[in-house]
């Protein structure tokens, strides 16, 4: 029994590791496109994980994460920016801008499924 579990163990490890690299990825995208359709400059082209916990959806249990990145108004100078992911749906993009600051999607009004 205990070889089971720890074969379970370790193919659960795998799937989160994989799980993990495809939603950084799909955040590093959604920063890139969010950053060029703004005449932001995305700066070292990827994201940190700040945090990650459980989320109840509709379509059962999903891993949140949030990541922050850094970018550039003009080339001078870093601000920050975060996004969150539910699994692999986009739950809210902020870039710290007061014109931009927060898009948040929600549910009823369309979702945006990221593949």
């Amino acid at each position: 029994m205990s070889t089971f579990t720890g074969i379970l163990l370790l193919i659960a490890a795998l799937w989160f590791w994989l799980d993990s690299a495809r939603a950084r990825e799909i955040a590093i995208g959604v920063c890139e496109a969010s950053c060029r359709q703004h005449g932001l400059q995305f700066l070292d082209q990827t994201v940190a994980l700040v945090r990650f916990g459980i989320r109840w959806t509709g379509r059962g249990i999903r891993i949140r994460r949030l990541f922050r990145f850094d970018f550039s108004e003009e080339g001078v100078g870093r601000l920050n920016g975060h996004i969150t992911l539910v699994g692999i749906e986009l739950e809210e993009l902020s870039l710290g801008l007061p014109s931009a600051s927060i898009v948040p999607l929600r549910r009823e009004n369309h979702q945006q499924t990221l593949h």
